[in-house]
């Protein structure tokens, strides 16, 4: 697997949503120092709530940006199966004959991506089944939280 192939893609994924919340965020601002926002008494607070708004979008823009330099000064390393998980490992899960596969990441922990035909969801080590999967290698079986069967490790990439 090129991993740095399946990098790019989560940056391409995390750029798209980087620019949505850009224009949220300008938007608010906008709504928030427009001239019709201006309060038309003590109890009109749509300026100030557009410009909370406006505040926690810019933020989570800067998240977004913080996720990129992250992800483009990670490691890739490659992974033998008598390896343990760690950062930059592609898992792929078992379960009964379903298989899943999940790529180790820093940050953005949700996200899915479409690479070489299959759909890889970005975990990070905080994440629940990421704290299960850290650790372990080829063969373990893990029990995800919220699941009713265990799903068994059978390839790290």
């Amino acid at each position: 697997m090129d991993k740095a192939r399946l990098r790019q893609a989560i940056i391409d994924q995390i750029n798209v949503e980087l620019e949505m919340q850009t224009r949220a965020a300008l938007m608010a601002r906008d709504e928030a120092t427009h001239e019709e926002s201006k309060p038309e008494n003590q109890y009109d607070m749509h300026a100030q709530e557009a410009a909370y708004l406006a505040e926690g979008q810019a933020k989570l823009a800067a998240e977004l940006q913080a996720s990129i330099a992250l992800y483009q000064g990670l490691a890739l390393p490659v992974f033998s199966p008598q390896q343990p998980i760690s950062l930059g490992a592609v898992v792929t899960l078992d379960n009964a004959g379903r298989k899943t596969r999940y790529f180790l990441g820093p940050r953005s922990g949700g996200i899915e991506v479409r690479f070489d035909g299959a759909d890889i969801i970005v975990l990070t080590p905080q994440s629940p089944l990421g704290r299960l999967l850290v650790g372990r290698r080829v063969g373990d079986t893990v029990s995800p939280p919220g699941r009713a069967t265990a799903q068994h490790i059978d390839a790290i990439e």
